[in-house]
Order: C-alpha cells, then structure tokens, then sequence
C-alpha cells in the first residue's frame, strides 16, 4: 500500500513510499539522492527515534512508520555515521558472545553434573581449597555449582581486561546460577560473597552511581557471606591455610567499596573507618623491593614471588616454603589430570549404559581383583548400570557370560570390518588398484606399511588422472574420506546402540571454541586465585576517596558524581 512521507531537514517534502516493502536503508538512499548526500551521512528520525538500518530486512511498517509520518533527516559526517554502525555492530558481536559464554557454561555443567561420561577428555570437578574432591547433594546443585564457578571464573577473566561491562554481565548470570544452589552449602563457601565483591568492583570501575544503593545490599551481603566462611576473627581461613594470609587483599577490596558508598551516601566517619583500615591492608600488601629480589634470585617468577610474600606476610621463608609446596601441588594435579585423561579413555572404549553413564571403575577393579577379564567384566556393568551385584551374576551364569562374550567379539569385528574400510579407501583414492590394496591389508599391514607394499610391487606407483597435477592430489582424498563416513554412518549407529561412543548426540550443537576457553579459564586458576588480586588500582582509589573526605571536612555535601 503505497504512503506518503513527510520529509525536512537536509531535503523538504513528501515521499511516496510502499510501508511493506520499503527498509530504513531504501529510505535513507531516496533521501540522499535528493539531499545530494551520501547515505553514510544521513540520519532519519521518527517519531523521537532514530531509524536504524539492523539487519536492512524490516521493513517500515514493522518499525510503526504510518502513513504521513514526518521523517526528521539529519546530516552527520561519515566518519560519525560509520561511528555509530561500528558501534552498533559490537554490541551485537558482545551479545552474541555473552550468550555463546552462558550457553557453553551451561552444557558443560549438565555433562559434567550428572555422571555422564564427557565428550572432552577432562572432567570437571568440585574441589575445596586443600584440593579434596566435593559432591554435592544433588545432580541440581552440582550443576548449579559448576556453572557459577565457570562463569565467576570467565568474569575475572574480563576483568583482568578492564571489559568491565562484559564482566558485570556474566557476574549476573553466576550469581543467578549459585542461586539453585542449596543455600545450606553455598553458605559455608566463600565464592558466592567474593563474586558480590567483583560485581560491586565492576561498578566501581564503570562509575556507574545508578547501582548505588544496591551495592550496599551486595557489600553487606559479602561481609556476612565472607565471615560466615572464613570466621569472624579469620580463624576458620588460617586454619585451612596453615597459619598464611590469603584472604588480606580481598578484605582490603571489600573495605574500599564499603567506604565508597558511605561516602556517596553521606555517611563520613564510617567511609573514613572503612578507608583506613583498607589503607592499613593495602600497606601490608607492599612487597619490599629486597625481599622480591631475593625470591626470584632462587628461581621463582615475579608474580609468583610476588604473590607468596604478600600471602606469607612479607616473611621470605615462609614465601618459599609456600612456592615449593604449590609447585609440588602442581605436579601433582598434573599427575592426577594424566590418570584421569587415561580413565576417561579407558571408559570410552567400554561404552556406556542405557542411561548415558560410563562403567564405574572402581567396581570394575573389584571384578577383575577375583578373577573375571576386565572386557567381559566391563560389558556386564554396562548392561546392569554398574550394579556390581547384577554383573557378578551374570558373570557366574555360563549362558549370560557366553552371550556377553559374543557380544563383544561382535562388536570388535565390526569395528575392525569399519576400519579396514577406511584403510582400502584411503589407498584407493591414493590411485592404487581395489585389489591389490585389500591384498596387502589382508596380511594385517596397517596402511602406512601396506603402502609401502604397493609401492615396492612393480607398476605399484598409483593411477593418476590425464592433466592431474601433485598439488591436487589432497582433494580427492579429502572428499573420499568424508562420503566414508556418510556410507558408514549406520554401522556407526549400530555400534552405538550396544554401548560405544564413538558418536555422541548433540554434538554437532556443541560450541567448542566458547567450552574450551571456559575449560581452559578453570585449569589456570588454583585455589587461591580468588585471593590474588592486583592493588595498584584498590590503592590509588583508597588515596583518592581519603583525600575527597579530608577536603570534605565535616560537611555532607558530597559530589555523587564520581562513581
């Protein structure tokens, strides 16, 4: 239905225009073209807003532009007008990668919640702070546990940045997260009070004065949450943590913002008491230049030295003393990841159950320590959802173990059918003749042997096609490699219905990169990485809201605008 448009600024007059069929960009061109504009310099507005082009596929009716509308149009420069899309695009990039952040942290806590046995080759787990293993109540809590911790983890991440907006975000969605936690647990660790902490440093480092009063709620949320965990007089802390003093950078932070926001909200004498004390801890955070030089003259980096003496009260011995046993912790984390990765392997090679969870090995272990072959007493518990019991019974029974012996033989067949397929079709599309290849890998050759073989019989250099030049000879292969898998997919699916992984649902709608990352971002931090903060900047803001309250004196009259 055809419309007129008012138009005046850069251009006076009317436009007729189809409002299904027109766009903003449609608009925006006509309006140039008689303004003898670029359409990077125009600006339309209607109705108080501003057209914006989005996608370029909305068309004016969906936008609430009617008929006779006045259309505003504007002349920015290009530069501004490319300004504003560019902007407009990086918002839509940093949506689209918070959602990517949230989406992956909630895929990896549901796989790695319930028991299942993971796509990756980690797993993740609950620990406390000395590194045992926690399980929580319910397969809910320790999703909603995981989650937090890994979107609490990406937000430091982006803090560390200074993308404080970004950190906010997904501070917002861990905080949502902890909240199905259990509050009986939540409330006998420190991470939910810390994250509060971070949020209201986000604030802080946005200025962001609007999130004023709720920072005090989060602050005192965080003080009780912080003196539940680690006791009022730090004595629940000290004890986890041998006498050291992890905790003091974090109280020196919590003590900072507590004195920001009574400072905006008039209250001086408690901003100040808050501010001195931050002050004193900020202090005890200086590491003398001499005792940093001589930890490092024994090896260690500088953040780490740095770290140690800070956590160890700038006493030197106990510093080292502290390195050495956090390398040796490392090490042997990294002795446990190795076994676990081995498991985990071990695991998906035996399949898993009706009910997606992988064969339990310390049940397996006790099958195999009276007797049975660790196949046949791995298939048992995948048929009985690792009831040790079940298995044994079948074990014992000659029929049952007969038919689970049978099964696996059927299987290993099959599997090997599958890959001795994708042997001769690999050599084929190489150029070697379909007889010879199946000859040479009849004789149990693998490939690598099998075509050395066939090129050492006489006329065994491969057939190439008239005009085929070398530099081609990947592209053959390549697509013959993938309509393997497309003819194999059946067999594939039959395998996995008697208990291989070696196909997954859902794993096409996996995001990768985003669950790495996420993964990666938990394997950096240890368990004092919430203690770790850098106070150059606590320092120079406690130094700024001290001077701000002595030239304040005793008036209330405060400028809020600076947070």
């Amino acid at each position: 239905m055809a419309a007129k448009l008012k138009v005046a600024g850069t251009w006076s007059g009317a436009i007729e225009v189809e409002l299904d069929g027109w766009t903003v960009p449609m608009l925006r061109e006509e309006v140039a073209r008689r303004s003898g504009l670029s359409p990077d310099s125009i600006n339309l507005i209607c109705g108080g807003k501003v057209l914006k082009d989005g996608d370029g596929a909305a068309k004016l009716s969906e936008l609430g532009v009617r008929g006779n509308a006045k259309i505003l149009s504007t002349r920015v420069c290009v530069d501004q007008g490319k300004s504003l899309k560019e902007e407009a695009m990086a918002e839509d990039e940093r949506s689209r990668r918070l959602a990517r952040v949230k989406a992956a942290a909630t895929a990896l806590a549901k796989r790695h919640a319930d028991g299942s046995l993971p796509l990756e080759d980690f797993n993740i787990e609950l620990e406390d702070q000395s590194g045992h293993k926690v399980n929580m109540g319910s397969e809910t809590d320790q999703r909603a546990v995981m989650m937090g911790l890994m979107l609490h983890s990406n937000a430091k991440q982006l803090i560390r940045r200074q993308k404080y907006k970004d950190a906010l975000e997904v501070l917002e969605m861990g905080e949502e997260s902890f909240s199905l936690c259990n509050p009986q647990f939540i409330e006998m660790v420190d991470n939910v009070p810390i994250l509060q902490i971070d949020m209201v440093w986000c604030y802080f480092m946005l200025r962001d004065i609007s999130s004023l009063s709720v920072a005090g709620i989060r602050l005192q949320k965080a003080r009780e949450g912080i003196e539940r965990a680690h006791g009022k007089d730090y004595s629940r802390v000290r004890l986890l943590q041998g006498g050291r003093f992890p905790e003091i950078a974090l109280h020196m932070r919590l003590e900072l913002l507590e004195g920001v926001v009574a400072y905006h909200n008039g209250h001086l004498d408690k901003s100040r008491k808050a501010l001195t004390s931050a002050q004193e801890k900020f202090l005890k955070l200086q590491v003398p230049d001499e005792s940093l030089s001589l930890v490092m003259s024994m090896g260690f980096k500088e953040h780490n030295a740095r770290r140690a003496l800070r956590m160890n009260n700038q006493d030197v011995g106990s510093a080292v003393d502290f390195l050495i046993e956090e390398k040796a912790k490392k090490l042997q984390k990294h002795e446990e990841d190795m076994k676990r990765r081995q498991e985990l392997s071990e695991q998906k090679s035996y399949g898993v159950t009706l009910t997606k969870k992988p064969v339990d090995l310390k049940s397996l272990n006790e099958l195999v320590s009276i007797g049975f072959e660790k196949a046949l007493a791995a298939e048992a518990l995948r048929r009985n959802e690792n009831d040790t019991q079940k298995a044994l019974d079948d074990l014992t029974n000659p029929e049952t173990n007969a038919a689970i012996q049978n099964d696996i033989e059927s299987r290993k067949r099959k599997r090997q059918r599958k890959s001795d397929k994708a042997a001769i079709e690999q050599l084929v599309s190489m150029g070697f003749e379909r007889s010879s290849v199946v000859q040479a890998l009849s004789g149990g050759c693998n490939v690598e042997q099998a075509m050395q073989q066939l090129l050492a019989q006489p006329q065994g250099l491969p057939n190439q096609p008239e005009n085929a030049n070398p530099a081609s000879d990947a592209n053959p292969a390549t697509a013959s490699a993938s309509s393997i898998n497309n003819e194999d997919s059946g067999s594939t699916k039959d395998i996995d219905e008697e208990g291989d992984t070696s196909t997954h649902a859902g794993m096409d709608d996996r995001d990768v990169e985003m669950e790495e990352e996420l993964a990666d971002e938990l394997a950096q931090a240890d368990a004092l990485s919430d203690y770790d903060i850098e106070v150059t900047k606590e320092g120079e803001a406690i130094e700024e809201y001290l001077s701000l309250l002595a030239s304040a004196g005793g008036s209330s009259k405060l400028n809020l605008g600076r947070v």
